[in-house]
């Protein structure tokens, strides 16, 4: 025990570059199992790791990629995305990562403005990178096998220099356009992602022993810091899935992996509350009993299977990237599953306030994290709420070619402003309330959280997702419902409509029961898509503000009312308005 802690107190003190995360990991690591790709042959250890990225960078060198290059990474999850990038970053370069859904459009706009010499791309997206854009790279780089697709032989000098990276060197350059379509390159140094392994490393410990199982994307700076190189710096293994991460797929390989630790986002542990575990309470006439006389015991039953489900191993469900459903974590803590929360932003690499397993508290994002300073500003005194300001290691260098943009989120005494809107209890722990650019005005000046109302209408029974907006001075919610709630198919016939018209209808009396005044809603419109959203499943509302959404008709005010039974809940959709009152 206490070498181990003299070597924590070593590792910590010394990992300040990932130039040095990447020396210490193999050499310390050097025969441990560090990735595969599961169900294939593709797989590392710690020491067959070192000796890939140490040839790579030798093969960009000779096409003059050195140290201060950009080369952009644009693929699945895969061990060799790991390989990729510290090809790059432990010798001075910097990885520009693309998240695998991103346009033609924007692959080209981010390779332009960042200038990367080369790409390692995987052959799904090759259609996506413009011939132009291709003549312009040195080198195009398959990254399952890291065969070369094309390369520009003029640019074979053997002069591409690398070096050792500083603590405050750029290590990633990372494009978000997050909700707001407002395109930007954060700069990461080697500093602002060291300091999140070891924010990580003092929420959760970890060691050798654990096994991650990653489903969110490599690219996202949450998956990338706490997915990518905290397991790094523990000596673990880390788990890919050839395919994205469906039901069917996710639950065959939670058996087989059996980790002990996950990284989420909040839509899919919502999507197994509400799509499962609630439907199996309310269809079983024992467990519905149980929930009303044997709560406690229901909620060890039902706790236990659902460990069980993720392999029976988890002792930490990280779920960050959005605000969690307050029903949902209500369960997790009545089922004793082991989530932590925390709140971050690409720009903190991300990390601002963390809840390990033991320290969450619902409706909260838990406390500023290790060595983060986090304080509200031009707080509400009738509130309580202010906008959250942060400084610390974690905070990034800037936004790169966009000095005016970088000034603009920065206090005059050096707060990074996050645009998010919270309040802060008595312990320390935040509250999201909503982004400051959301905020909508109502007519009387009152602060209108569409965040807030759409908690509520995601509680309904039957609703999947949904989005507030301001349209012509009203609020309309437009509603994603659940795929059995309407038969799609039927959609030309007169009992769709009605049927469409009266869960509307539900819908808005409901929530106008349970919000003030000013948060009333005028409309609501049924989404049949689902909404178009970011890396971590938070929606893209600038895509929805213009009414182009596809939405089906419009329920409003002035329409007939659907009477609400007086007793809905305003915790849980098991007694929100009942399927049965909504179709008839």
């Amino acid at each position: 025990m206490n070498f181990y802690k003299k070597m924590s107190g070593f590792r910590e003190k010394y990992v300040d570059t990932l130039g040095k995360l990447y020396e210490y990991c193999t050499t310390f690591f050097e025969n441990r199992p560090m990735s595969e790709m599961l169900g294939t042959d593709l797989k590392y250890t710690y020491g067959s790791f070192k000796h890939k990225c140490d040839d790579l960078s030798r093969y960009l060198s000779r096409y003059g990629i050195g140290a201060g290059d950009r080369v952009a990474i644009l693929s699945i999850n895969t061990p060799n995305w790991t390989v990729a990038m510290f090809s790059l970053v432990a010798f001075g370069r910097v990885v520009v990562p693309i998240l695998p859904d991103s346009s033609e459009n924007e692959i080209t706009n981010i390779l332009t403005h960042s200038g990367c010499k080369a790409i390692y791309i995987h052959k799904r997206f090759l259609p996506k990178l413009s011939a132009e854009i291709q003549k312009k790279l040195k080198l195009v780089i398959d990254i399952d096998d890291f065969s070369v697709i094309s390369r520009d032989d003029d640019a074979f000098t053997c002069d591409g220099r690398t070096c050792t990276p500083q603590p405050d060197d750029l290590a990633a350059l990372i494009y978000t356009s997050g909700t707001t379509g407002n395109a930007k390159g954060v700069m990461l140094s080697h500093k602002n992602l060291c300091c999140n392994i070891i924010i990580a490393s003092k929420t959760q410990k970890t060691n050798e022993k654990d096994v991650w199982l990653s489903i969110l994307p490599m690219a996202h700076t949450y998956e990338l810091s706490l997915g990518v190189l905290y397991p790094m710096y523990a000596g673990a293994k880390v788990v890919y899935l050839q395919k994205p991460p469906t039901a069917s797929i996710l639950l065959v390989a939670l058996k087989k992996v059996r980790p002990t630790i996950m990284l989420s986002v909040p839509l899919i542990i919502e999507k197994i509350y509400k799509a499962s575990i609630l439907p199996t309470i309310q269809k079983s006439r024992v467990l519905k009993w149980m929930h009303r006389h044997m709560a406690t015991v229901l909620y060890w039953f039902v706790g236990m299977r659902l460990k069980n489900t993720f392999g029976g191993r988890i002792k930490f469900f990280g779920i960050g990237g959005a605000k969690l459903n307050p029903a949902v974590e209500k369960f997790l803590k009545k089922a004793h599953f082991n989530y932590a929360i925390g709140y971050g932003m690409t720009e903190c690499a991300p990390l601002i306030c963390t809840a390990g397993v033991k320290q969450t508290h619902v409706g909260t994002t838990g406390g500023a994290a290790y060595g983060v300073d986090v304080k509200l500003l031009n707080v509400n005194p009738e509130t309580g709420e202010g906008e959250i300001v942060v400084k610390g290691d974690n905070v990034m260098l800037g936004y790169y070619r966009d000095p005016e943009r970088t000034k603009s989120v920065f206090t005059d005494d050096g707060w990074f402003k996050t645009n998010d809107l919270a309040s802060v209890d008595e312990k320390g722990r935040y509250s999201i309330k909503g982004r400051l650019n959301n905020m909508i005005l109502g007519p009387s000046g009152e602060n209108i959280y569409p965040e807030e109302i759409e908690k509520v209408i995601n509680d309904i029974e039957g609703v999947d997702e949904s989005l507030v907006v301001e349209r012509d001075g009203k609020l309309v919610a437009l509603v994603q419902l659940n795929k059995n709630v309407l038969d799609w198919n039927q959609e030309s016939e007169d009992q769709f409509f009605e049927k469409l018209e009266a869960r509307k209808q539900a819908i808005l009396n409901f929530v106008n029961k349970k919000v003030n005044r000013s948060s009333k809603v005028a409309g609501v419109e049924v989404v049949k898509e689902p909404f178009e959203k970011t890396a971590t499943q938070k929606i893209r509302r600038f895509k929805y503000k213009e009414g182009e959404n596809g939405a089906v008709d419009e329920a409003t005010t002035e329409e007939t009312e659907v009477q609400v039974p007086d007793n809905a809940s305003e915790t849980g959709p098991s007694e929100a308005p009942e399927k049965k009152s909504a179709e008839k």
